[in-house]
């Protein structure tokens, strides 16, 4: 029995719909993988709410050893690396 599509309320939004992330680096540029969920695989839906929730939470990524961080849209480099220094 095939089921039909799951509505968007109840599944993963796919990358097209959130394609805004940023990836975490160490001071070498070197990827940095966090385990904790409230910051690792963090996608959104537009520039400006990537940049409003990195504003929020860059102080726990440089806690977490995140020295600066890249932006991209799906797999183009916007910008970075951004440093987390003050």
């Amino acid at each position: 029995m095939n089921l039909p599509e799951p509505p968007p309320a109840f599944r993963q939004p796919t990358p097209s719909e959130r394609p805004w992330w940023w990836r975490f680096e160490d001071a070498t540029g070197a990827e940095v993988d966090l385990a904790d969920e409230d910051y690792a695989d963090q996608r959104f839906a537009s520039q400006a709410d990537a940049e409003s929730w990195i504003g929020e939470i860059w102080e726990g990524l440089k806690e977490s050893g995140v020295a600066q961080v890249t932006l991209f849209e799906l797999d183009r480099s916007v910008y970075g690396p951004m440093s987390l220094s003050a």
